[in-house]
């Protein structure tokens, strides 16, 4: 008897993080990453966080942000003060725990990726290099 296909609710792309995200995001950022007490106010937090997802879904690059993130140069250094301090692995593993429990995550699906290129300067220089055995065409002499 044939297995029944597992209908999966496809979900929309997320181009900007909305109001039912952003609340479990930013306890994890008040966590993670709090308010400087002291010094320049920082760039919003949920407008860096929609800079960077519009930044890694377009591939532009960090100086044609569009205005509405805010300043290209803070996006940026937000995101990479987030990486250092671990933020996005967190805000990975409770996306990952809520989206579990509504069925979305198909742990049967795998992928692999992988890159083959020229070995630089020819491999290892150390290896033994191999006799080649000369062929004589059969009308030499």
């Amino acid at each position: 008897m044939a297995r029944m296909k597992r209908t999966v609710k496809v979900l929309p792309t997320i181009w900007e993080v909305n109001d039912e995200l952003w609340n479990i995001i930013e306890i994890i950022l008040e966590e993670l990453d709090p308010q400087a007490a002291v010094g320049r106010p920082r760039t919003g937090q949920r407008e860096a966080l929609n800079g960077i997802i519009y930044q890694m879904r377009t591939g532009c690059q960090w100086n044609h942000l569009p205005r509405q993130f805010g300043d290209d140069s803070s996006v940026h250094r937000t995101m990479q003060r987030w990486i250092a301090k671990g933020v996005f692995e967190h805000i990975w593993a409770e996306l990952i725990e809520n989206c579990d429990d509504l069925g979305g995550v198909d742990w049967e699906w795998q992928s692999a990726d992988g890159a083959m290129g020229k070995a630089r300067f020819g491999g290892i220089a150390s290896a033994r290099i191999p006799p080649i055995v000369r062929k004589m065409a059969q009308n030499a002499a």
